[in-house]
């Protein structure tokens, strides 16, 4: 990415980057459990503490931001990139958390579905229906790993269902412009799944054999799959660890471009400015936030 531009750097494993309408950024710090603010400037204020490990986030209704909490991963340091692990000793459970960005205010809105406690949900995004679908990607521990799942829950706390159950590592997840198809992204497997959705929290069927939904793409080689953001023409725009970038798929499986960012664990992306043509891309394990121009409008998210 030729314009590639570095708008801040020493943030704590930052993802969930959220354009804000005043130009600035809000992400989370997985590291350390906080939400901050980017301004235009450049200048960092942590604007809340969440504990545990703040992931995926999106701006619901009223502007409060929800948050997806992993319940906080085990850190080292890998040749010089901080890199996330297993269930630690302080692990505070999953959950989806209410953030009022200007009081710093954090509530709890789910912490289980049907009695089963979430436990490490990574991304999130709202339809225009006024619910929204998180990934529960789950923790590993030394002998096990949970399998993960796709829920839909009405922001007020007042209802939550599973989607979709059993798959591997749900990281990504995002809607196409009609709000018509759901795409969740398996970060170990490097597959993008889609789903028809039939009304609010309810998929059909997919057409892939033995397989949790339609694959719509899979990724050559050693590619694990982050979080993702679709564009105006329905382009679905993953990241990619390793391959460290941000690959955009077309609707149909057919098309597909690269964009390299020169960091191996580039985990996230949305779209802002005037014309939506402002990518801001997460690089996780070295701490930045950048932005680039896109070569298309992104999509406009509800209540934004």
């Amino acid at each position: 990415m030729s314009d590639m531009r570095v708008l801040a750097t020493g943030l704590r494993f930052p993802e969930g980057p959220v354009a804000m309408d005043d130009g600035s950024v809000v992400v989370v710090e997985i590291e350390t459990g906080h939400i901050a603010r980017v301004s235009t400037d450049g200048t960092v204020t942590r604007v809340a503490d969440t504990g545990g490990g703040p992931n995926g986030a999106a701006i619901g209704p009223e502007g409060k931001l929800y948050v997806c909490n992993n319940g906080g991963f085990e850190w080292s340091v890998v040749d010089g990139m901080t890199a996330p692990g297993p269930q630690p000793e302080n692990y505070i459970g999953g959950r989806i958390q209410r953030v009022d960005l200007d009081t710093g205010l954090v509530e709890d809105a789910y912490t289980e579905c049907d009695g089963h406690p979430l436990r490490g949900p990574n991304d999130i995004v709202f339809d225009e229906l006024g619910g929204f679908y998180f990934t529960d990607l789950g923790k590993s521990r030394a002998r096990d790993v949970d399998k993960a799942g796709v829920y839909y829950a009405m922001p007020d706390g007042s209802s939550i269902v599973n989607v979709v159950y059993g798959l591997d590592h749900a990281n990504g997840i995002a809607l196409s412009p009609d709000n018509k198809t759901l795409y969740v992204a398996e970060t170990m497997t490097g597959r993008l799944w889609s789903w028809e959705i039939d009304t609010p929290g309810v998929v059909k069927p997919g057409n892939t054999p033995f397989g949790p939904g339609t694959l719509l793409y899979n990724f050559e080689g050693y590619q694990l799959l982050d979080s993702m953001a679709v564009d105006g023409d329905g382009n679905v725009c993953v990241a990619t660890i390793f391959n460290g970038g941000i690959t955009s798929i077309s609707p149909d499986g057919a098309t597909v471009e690269h964009h390299a960012t020169g960091d191996l664990v580039t985990t996230n992306i949305c779209f802002g400015g005037d014309d939506l043509r402002t990518a801001f891309i997460t690089l996780s394990s070295t701490g930045r936030l950048v932005s680039t121009t896109w070569p298309r409008p992104g999509l406009r998210l509800a209540h934004t």
